[in-house]
């Protein structure tokens, strides 16, 4: 089963989403809108690929940030930074029976979808 974290009006997750269905694969999709980032998710993704992967620093959200918040990030800081603002997490998040993948590219998608 593959479970789809992300945010319906991000262009990355429209495409991504439009990928799934032309490839005839079935998802659970999470709003981080509207249902929130779990931190313990987040830190156990943190864990497996990298705070530096998850985090979205390209995003308004993050630009936004005090420059305190921006400085002297570690994964608890980062872990705490997206479960506060689920904007910053690079979309889409899709957990499958393989691993992780974070962010869209329909050849990675392919060979660990496929």
């Amino acid at each position: 089963m593959i479970h789809f974290y992300g945010i319906p009006n991000c262009d990355t997750v429209k495409k991504a989403r439009t990928w799934l269905a032309e490839q005839g694969r079935d998802y659970t999709f999470h709003d981080y809108k509207k249902e929130g980032a779990d931190p313990a998710k987040l830190s156990a993704w943190a864990d497996e690929v990298g705070w530096e992967v998850l985090l979205n620093k390209r995003g308004t959200t993050f630009r936004k940030l005090a420059d305190e918040d921006k400085a002297d990030i570690d994964q608890a800081k980062a872990v705490r930074l997206m479960s506060e603002n689920p904007s910053m997490i690079k979309r889409p998040v899709v957990e499958h029976s393989g691993g992780l993948l974070v962010g869209f590219k329909s050849e990675e998608w392919g060979a660990a979808l496929g």
